[in-house]
């Protein structure tokens, strides 16, 4: 098995060499993506059912270099799981923008420049998701930051280059923070192996962990977008095109969000600031959700709506318990497919009504009753509804804070219950405006329901309009495949959560060297 798992960034790095060379044959270029996804799909799978199977994660010393000189590739039900969501996440949507792109003659996405770089965007988050020591995780961040910030342009608009600027800015700088960290601890400890790190960085004085601790913090909560580091967010990811914002919204963010997760179980299991995470939690929850009440335009709402369900994940990662942390892990699932299957629903939105102003955009329901459905139902899942996992996640998350019971636990349930509920009306209102409204004139129920959102004429991109175009039949079947997804995800929540419970256990139990190096049968 363990030959596989260099295969997880290999195959996405040497996918887009072939791509890169095939830049003038378009069929040639999406058969070499599709196949390269699809055969990390398959690999992730094999690995997370032999992983789960054995209860043994896998690690590989890259060149065989002895443990822990050498960089470090490695395989826990996490790693395997999260790879495996994110593969088919990417596939869905190379569907969805291959439409797109076939349809538009690839104003939007050009194929030469899209597919090479899609690819090293998905080694770079396969390779953050599996690495071993920091410098790895680093150069697995760096790798799939530059392929965004090709991909945040594409097109080369006003805005998209405008708001890249912002968002590569941004990223400099917490990138420049994390190798900082990095740097710090290599001098502390004499490592970067996380296994042998988290060994020595226990023995240093508690000042000199908070301050490590700290860095790493900031910087990954920097590229999670968690409050009040999440600034840049709303204004980035809806310029883009639909099928990059769909990526960025459901994977990038989880990058962080999972090195977040694996310092504070790992690195620095001993430093606890689980009271700050959990303030931090609790404010992106609220604030983001506010912020998504004040907008008038769908993608900076589902923008607003990202940032804010990020603090239910920060919220678990603070309860610091098997059960916390394997609901975090349910939510993180749940969250990449549902966040994904919005993003690219409003896609559908825009090509169908010519704009995402939940001001202009009306009578949706009768013209396209499909879009109806396939923006609804991830709708009322991420809002929390019963029987979806958006409810069976938040549920577990607010059990595993109700086994610690501590007031500030008691009272991150009572916010995490408004937002959710919050979160539910911003997008029912939403749909309520572009699918129930007819074209007709406004009657007197309508006309009170625009009064009382008046304010919303001010929001940004209130009144964007776009050309309108059609929609090719494959971009509404990679929708309604990953709303199959986030349906799939509740059928079979039983055996999932369980899998999550487990990973949970796992992660909350630090490896140390000496458990590495016999993994890496060394």
């Amino acid at each position: 098995m363990s030959a596989l798992v260099p295969l997880i960034v290999t195959l996405p790095l040497l996918g887009a060499g072939i791509a890169l060379g095939l830049a003038r044959h378009r069929r040639a270029q999406i058969v070499t993506s599709v196949v390269t996804l699809s055969a990390v799909v398959v690999i992730a799978s094999i690995l997370l059912v032999a992983v789960d199977a054995s209860n043994t994660p896998i690690a590989v010393s890259v060149g065989g270099w002895p443990v822990p000189f050498g960089i470090v590739l490695y395989v826990d039900r996490f790693a395997a799981l999260l790879v495996g969501v994110s593969a088919i996440v990417l596939l869905a949507v190379l569907l969805f923008s291959v439409g797109q792109g076939s349809a538009d003659g690839d104003d939007e996405t050009p194929v030469s420049i899209f597919h090479p770089t899609y690819l090293i965007l998905a080694a770079g988050i396969f390779n953050a998701f599996i690495a071993g020591d920091l410098f790895n995780l680093y150069v697995g961040f760096e790798i799939l930051l530059v392929a965004s910030y090709v991909l945040i342009t594409l097109g080369s608009t006003e805005s998209r280059i405008r708001t890249g600027v912002v968002y590569i800015v941004v990223s400099l700088v917490s990138s420049i923070l994390f190798l900082a960290a990095i740097a710090m601890i290599y001098g502390a400890v004499g490592t970067v192996n996380m296994a042998q790190a988290a060994e020595r960085i226990a023995q240093l004085p508690a000042s000199t962990q908070l301050v490590l601790h700290l860095m790493l913090l900031i910087a990954f909560a920097i590229k999670a977008a968690v409050f009040p580091l999440s600034f840049w967010l709303p204004d980035s990811y809806p310029t883009a095109p639909a099928p990059v914002t769909a990526v960025f919204a459901g994977l990038l963010t989880k990058v962080g969000v999972y090195a977040m997760i694996r310092t504070e179980t790992q690195l620095f299991a001993s430093s606890n600031v689980n009271m700050l995470l959990l303030v931090v939690g609790l404010a992106t929850m609220v604030v983001g959700i506010l912020g998504a009440l004040a907008q008038a335009e769908l993608k900076r709402i589902l923008s607003f709506t990202l940032v804010s369900h990020i603090g239910y994940m920060v919220f678990g990662l603070a309860i610091a318990t098997p059960a916390g942390l394997g609901a975090v892990a349910y939510y993180i699932v749940h969250h990449i497919v549902v966040q994904t299957t919005l993003f690219l629903a409003v896609g559908l939105i825009e090509r169908r009504a010519g704009s995402t102003s939940i001001l202009r955009v009306r009578g949706l329901m009768r013209a396209a009753p499909v879009l109806a459905v396939l923006f609804f139902i991830p709708a009322i899942n991420l809002g929390g509804l019963p029987p979806f996992s958006g409810f069976i996640g938040k549920y577990a998350l607010f059990a595993a804070a109700a086994q610690v019971g501590t007031p500030l636990m008691i009272v991150l349930i009572v916010g995490g219950i408004v937002t959710s509920l919050l979160t539910l009306y911003a997008l029912m209102r939403a749909w309520n405006l572009s699918f129930w409204r007819e074209h007709d004139e406004p009657d007197e129920a309508e006309l009170e329901t625009l009064d009382r959102v008046a304010y919303l004429k001010t929001a940004p991109a209130a009144a964007v309009e776009v050309e309108r175009r059609a929609i090719p039949r494959i971009m509404t079947l990679a929708t309604a495949g990953m709303v199959a997804v986030t349906l799939a995800l509740t059928v079979f929540a039983g055996p999932l959560y369980d899998l999550c419970t487990r990973i949970g256990v796992g992660i909350s139990q630090p490896v140390h060297l000496e458990q590495l190096q016999q993994e890496a049968g060394q």
